[in-house]
């Protein structure tokens, strides 16, 4: 084979590959469009409004201050107690039973640790 029938070989499959990627793209996008359009919600008529009995559900309720602030305090608690335990419940290993977790990680607590000069100084 010539130079040149090697190129054309080349930018034939280059063309063939980039081509079904960017057909398999479209494709893709078509059937989340279609997906998106099928799982809308219905749409209501002019005539069909809320009922008077929801709008009274909807009212305001008017709180004492005292029982605002024991809410708020509540909530701003239970916030600050899961923060604490978010990260024990989030771990995957306890600290310290993976002593090293891989080459990448000794590597560069190694570079972290040890003091390096080069020779010229």
């Amino acid at each position: 084979m010539t130079l040149a029938e090697r190129l054309t070989t080349g930018l034939n499959i280059t063309i063939l590959g980039m081509g079904l990627v960017f057909v398999l793209l479209v494709l893709l996008w078509a059937l989340l469009t279609v997906m998106l359009r099928l799982d809308r919600p219905p749409v209501r008529a002019a005539g069909e409004g809320i009922a008077p009995a929801q709008l009274a559900a909807r009212k305001p309720v008017k709180l004492p201050p005292e029982l605002l602030s024991a809410i708020t305090v509540a909530v701003f608690t239970h916030q600050a107690v899961l923060r604490k335990q978010a990260a024990p419940a989030m771990r995957s290993h306890w600290p310290g039973s993976i002593l090293f977790a891989s080459r990448w990680v000794a590597g560069g607590r190694h570079q972290q640790t040890q003091n390096w000069h080069p020779r010229g100084r």
